[in-house]
C-alpha cells in the first residue's frame, strides 16, 4: 500500500502533548449535578440520530425520539423533505405520538387537537372560543433543526448550532465511499444498563483493551499500538484505522482453525501457500485487496465501486461526539450509542444497530456483533442487560463483553481509591473527549 494522505483536520491521536491534562474524576460519571450541566450546556447544543431515513418511506411516516425527559418526532412531507418537532401538542403540553407508524395528521388524545404533518394546527374544538383568536392554520408545533447524513435523520435542539455536515466533519467526507444510505439494519436492540452512558465513548475511543477483553479479535483484525493509526479530530470525534489482518503479537494455539484463513478462502486464496505466519498476515492482507479488486463485480459486492484500498479490507472505528459509534467494516456498518437515563447517572440505554450492504444473491448476512442474521429490515428489541441474562443472542459477542465491563467500572467510579485516568499514550483520544466535552460545559464551545 502507498502512503495514506490524512485529512487535514486530523490530530494524532496517540499524542497527550496536545492535551491540557484535564482530569477525569469518578463524579463525572456519578453525579446529579454533573448530568445536569451535560443537559444544560451539551445535550440541548449537539446532533442527534433519531433514525433510519429507511423508516422515512413515504410522506407521514414518522419517527419518535426519546432522550431523558424531551421527546422529538421526525416525519417525511408531502414534498420528501423531513420536519423535527418536539413531541408536545401546543395546547397543554400533551406528548402526541409514542412509537414509530404512520399518519396523515396527529391528533392530541387530550383535547383532541389536529396537527398536519407539516406541524400546523388543523382544528381545534371550539375554535371560537379562544380569547387570542382561532388558532387554526396559524398556530405551529415547536420545530426543530433536522438534516440527513449516512441514511441516518439527525436533529439539533439548537437552532445555532452548526449544520450538520460541519458538525460531523470530517466524517462525511471521510465515509463518502460508503453507500450508508443503502444499509439494511439487520439486528436492533436497546439494552438497560447500569452504567454512566460516556463508558461507552471511553471504551470505543481506545484499543488498549481488547487483548484482555475481546481475545478473539487479534487473529483477524490487528490493533496492535504501532501497526493501528489513530486520528482525532477538532469536533472531538477520533478513530482507529485498523487492518483487517491477524495480529503478530497475540497468536491462537497450533492446530486452531484461523478465521484469517476462512477470509482467504472466500477470495479464492490458499492460506496454505504462505511459508509462515508473518508473511501470511501481511502479504496475504495484500493478496486480499488485489483480490477483491479483481473479483468484485463478478461475486456482487457491488459497493466495493468506489471504496479505496483501504476499505475494502480495514476497520475504521469511528467515534462522533459525544455518544454515536460506527465501525465502518467493507460489508457492514455497526451503530452503537449510549443514552443517559432521564434522571439517574448511574444509568444508560445502549443501541446496537448491525447494517449490512446488501450483496447480490445474499438472504443472510454475517455480523461481527450479533452472529448470523437475515437480509431483511429488524424490529427493535428492547431489554434489560441483567448481566447479560437479559441479551442471550449475543452473548460473547465482542460488544457483549464489553458490557459485561461496563457495570463494574462504573462501580470503580464511585471508590475514594479513584482520581484520576492514568493513561498510554494510545489512550489520548479518551482524554480528548473529556477536554471536548469540559469546552462544551464552560461555555468554550
Amino acid at each position: 500500500m502507498g502512503k495514506i494522505d490524512l485529512h487535514p483536520l486530523t490530530i494524532d491521536g496517540r499524542d497527550p502533548a496536545i492535551l491540557r491534562g484535564d482530569p477525569i474524576t469518578g463524579d463525572r460519571y456519578t453525579s446529579r449535578d454533573f448530568m445536569q450541566k451535560e443537559w444544560d450546556h451539551m445535550w440541548t447544543r449537539i446532533w442527534h440520530v433519531a433514525g433510519r431515513t429507511a423508516e422515512l418511506e413515504e410522506p407521514g411516516d414518522y419517527i419518535v425520539h426519546d432522550f431523558m425527559h424531551e421527546s422529538v418526532f421526525c416525519v417525511k412531507q408531502q414534498d420528501g423533505s423531513i420536519k423535527a418537532f418536539y413531541n408536545a401538542c401546543r395546547h397543554r403540553g400533551m406528548r402526541l405520538v409514542n412509537d414509530a407508524s404512520a399518519a396523515n395528521a396527529f391528533q392530541c388524545p387530550y383535547h383532541g387537537w389536529v396537527w398536519g404533518t407539516d406541524g400546523v394546527l388543523q382544528y381545534a374544538q371550539d375554535a371560537h372560543d379562544f380569547p387570542q383568536g382561532n388558532p387554526c392554520g396559524t398556530l405551529r408545533l415547536k420545530e426543530l433543526r433536522c438534516a440527513t447524513w449516512g441514511g441516518f435523520v439527525w436533529y439539533t435542539m439548537d437552532d445555532t448550532a452548526p449544520e450538520l455536515l460541519d458538525y460531523l466533519a470530517p466524517m462525511p467526507e471521510l465515509y463518502k465511499n460508503y453507500p450508508m444510505d443503502t444499509a439494511v439494519r439487520v439486528f436492533w436492540m436497546k439494552i438497560d444498563l447500569d452504567t454512566n452512558w460516556k463508558f461507552a465513548t471511553d471504551n470505543f475511543s481506545e484499543s488498549y483493551h481488547t487483548r484482555t477483553a475481546h481475545p478473539q479479535v487479534p487473529p483477524w483484525i490487528d490493533q496492535d499500538v504501532d501497526t493501528a493509526r489513530h486520528e482525532m479530530y477538532p469536533g472531538g470525534h477520533g478513530r482507529t484505522v485498523q487492518p483487517m489482518r491477524p495480529s503478530l503479537s497475540d497468536r491462537l494455539p497450533d492446530g486452531m482453525p484461523h478465521p484469517f484463513d476462512y477470509i482467504l478462502r472466500q477470495w479464492d486464496i490458499d492460506p496454505d501457500v504462505y511459508p509462515d505466519y508473518e508473511t501470511k498476515a501481511m502479504q496475504g492482507w495484500l493478496d486480499l485487496k488485489a483480490a477483491k479488486r479483481r473479483l468484485w463485480r463478478e461475486r456482487g459486492y457491488l459497493h466495493y465501486e468506489h471504496m479505496d484500498d483501504e476499505e475494502i479490507t480495514d476497520s475504521p472505528h469511528t467515534v462522533m461526539f459525544p455518544n454515536v459509534t460506527i465501525s465502518f467494516l467493507p460489508d457492514n456498518l455497526i451503530f452503537f450509542r449510549t443514552e443517559p437515563h432521564p434522571d439517574d447517572p448511574n444509568k444508560c440505554t445502549f443501541d446496537l444497530w448491525c447494517m449490512a450492504f446488501p450483496v447480490e444473491g445474499q438472504t443472510e448476512v454475517e455480523s461481527i456483533m450479533a452472529g448470523r442474521q437475515p437480509l431483511r429490515e429488524a424490529e427493535m428489541q428492547h431489554r434489560a442487560f441483567d448481566n447479560g441474562r437479559g441479551v442471550p443472542e449475543i452473548e460473547g459477542q465482542i460488544v457483549y463483553q464489553d458490557m459485561m465491563l461496563a457495570e463494574g467500572q462504573q462501580r470503580g467510579m464511585h471508590s475514594r481509591g479513584y482520581e484520576d485516568a492514568y493513561l498510554t499514550g494510545q489512550e489520548t483520544r479518551v482524554r480528548f473527549f473529556h477536554e471536548v466535552l469540559n469546552d462544551y460545559l464552560e461555555g468554550r464551545r
